[in-house]
Parts: structure tokens; sequence; C-alpha cells
């Protein structure tokens, strides 16, 4: 009963109380970010990647690259946006060295079976317009449109993530945003 007790105020607990007790080592208390933050990251690994497999493997190395850095979290209450930047590296990590190139339309899911065919055709090809864009960007705009746009990453987040200046990300994206928009022009 005590044990169940604990493990009920544990679930509870924020975000600091947490990374702190795990930081010292507490296992159920980094069972508990565990099942906090599972389904946000399966899902956002989901946008990246194709494969059920990968998505669980992404996370998974996650969890075990946090739980040996765990002593290196500076701020535990933003253990959340910590914990997003290691699912990020190891998606990206993934997508660097399963492929050649970066093409959107590779990592995009299938288009749902209730859509007509002719649409799913245009999707597609839609996609692939997209895909096509992207590869003419810049590595660094292209990595920080992916962030921003299909990671929801914040500007800052986008910064400490790739280690640039925040006026810099700004830039990337703008410049990512109007040359996609006009390449994209005949989809609009």
């Amino acid at each position: 009963m005590r044990k169940r007790q604990a493990h009920t105020s544990l679930a509870c607990a924020d975000d600091r109380l947490l990374a702190d007790r795990a930081v010292d080592g507490d296992a159920e208390a980094f069972a508990v970010l565990i099942r906090r933050y599972t389904p946000m990251m399966r899902a956002y690994v989901r946008r990246l990647l194709p494969g059920t497999a990968e998505i669980d493997d992404v996370v998974q190395e996650t969890f075990i690259t946090a739980w040996h850095q765990l002593p290196t979290l500076e701020n535990p209450e933003r253990v959340k946006s910590w914990l997003m930047r290691i699912t990020s590296r190891k998606a990206i990590d993934r997508i660097r060295s399963a492929r050649s190139h970066d093409g959107i339309d590779e990592i995009e899911p299938a288009a749902p079976e209730q859509i007509t065919p002719q649409r799913q055709v245009e999707a597609r090809a839609g996609v692939a317009a997209l895909s096509e864009a992207l590869q003419q960007l810049p590595a660094a705009q292209r990595e920080c449109w992916m962030l921003r746009e299909v990671g929801g990453y914040t500007y800052e987040e986008i910064s400490h993530e790739l280690g640039t200046p925040l006026s810099t990300v700004r830039g990337l994206l703008a410049r990512a945003r109007k040359d996609i928009i006009v390449r994209m022009e005949q989809w609009r």
C-alpha cells in the first residue's frame, strides 16, 4: 500500500521534483517522466520517421541517453524541452544515417485510405514538390525549417539545438519560408 501511495504522489509531482530525484538515482521518478513524455516524444518522432519500430527505438535511445546524462541537466524544471532536444537529435541522427539525402516525401505518412485516389495523387504530388523545394534549400535553412515546421520547436529551442544565434535562426527561417513559398506557388 505504501509503495502505491508513493507511486501516486510521484505521478502528481512537477517536473523539477522528478528530475531532481532522478538525478539522485530515483528510478521511480525517472519512470514517471518516461510515462509522462513518451506519448509526446512518439508523436514527434512519428512525424519524422516512417516505421513504428524506428519510433520506439528513437524514444528508447532518448531515455537511455537522458538517464546517463541526467547529472548534466542544468535546469530541472525544463526537463521536457531537454528530453525533446535529445529526441530531436536522435531522430535527426537516424534520418542522416538511414539515407543519403533529406527528402520529406520519405518521412511523410501515407494518406488515409478514406481519401479519394485523386486526392491521394494530388497530396503525394504536393509532398513531392515540397520535398524538391526543401532539397534545394541550403542545409542550415532546411534543418531550421524542419525543426520549426515539423518538430514544432520555438526559435529559442532551434537556436539552442543548432548552437546558432537567435537572429541567425530567424534569418534562416525567413529565407527558407520565402524560397518555399516561391517554389510552391502553383500549389496554393
